[in-house]
């Protein structure tokens, strides 16, 4: 018969003290957490970056808010000096016409003296016409030059046609109303009458010899 072995206090307080017994489960190592003071640096940088972030988008805002207002006066005063470029835009031109209507108020009251109304008038209005022309030339506008051409319609409006025997087909023979053009870009064609050949006289070979 085995007898049990009788374990004292001691034994069993000095088997729990053994850290090298390899049938003894240890527990395992618990770091310790950060310290108070890495906690607050840590909370402090995140202060930082959070204002520094605030503060930046302040800025961008009051950006925007002083290109919005920029941009906004420059299409008023853009639509104010368009408004005035229309309005004064043909100045130059009036200034220019103003001798023309000068020389047509002293033709008219040429007209009226018997003694100079025959040759007076003729003149005055042709010195006018040529004036008016050459204030027209300065501003690009130039008169189509277009009799004897051939037909063209891109420059031409034809109002009718018109047998002729001594001249081309196709061609300009009349001119109704001039046309012009503005810059090389056409303002109103010329109003033209246009050459058609004539019938071919009737052949007599089927007549009797």
């Amino acid at each position: 018969m085995v007898k049990a072995k009788k374990v004292t206090v001691s034994e069993a307080s000095d088997d729990r003290a053994r850290p090298d017994d390899p049938t003894k489960v240890q527990p395992e190592a618990v770091e310790p957490d950060a310290s108070p003071d890495e906690n607050d640096t840590e909370a402090e940088n995140l202060a930082q970056r959070l204002e520094a972030a605030e503060e930046a988008a302040k800025e961008n805002y009051e950006r925007f808010l002083r290109v919005s207002a920029e941009f906004d006066n420059y299409k008023k005063r853009t639509a104010r000096e368009m408004e005035e470029f229309k309005k004064f835009s043909t100045e130059r031109l009036i200034k220019e016409l103003l001798p023309v209507v000068d020389n047509l108020e002293r033709a008219l009251v040429s007209a009226e003296d018997p003694s100079a109304r025959e040759k007076g008038l003729k003149e005055g209005v042709d010195l006018t016409l040529q004036e008016i022309l050459r204030v027209l030339e300065r501003f690009g506008v130039k008169s189509i030059q277009c009799l004897n051409e051939p037909f063209d319609p891109t420059y031409h409006q034809a109002m009718m046609q018109e047998a002729r025997d001594n001249v081309p087909g196709n061609t300009v023979i009349s001119e109704l109303q001039k046309g012009y053009t503005l810059h090389d870009r056409l303002l109103r064609p010329s109003m033209v009458i246009v050459s058609t050949p004539t019938a071919a006289p009737e052949s007599d070979a089927g007549e009797s010899g």
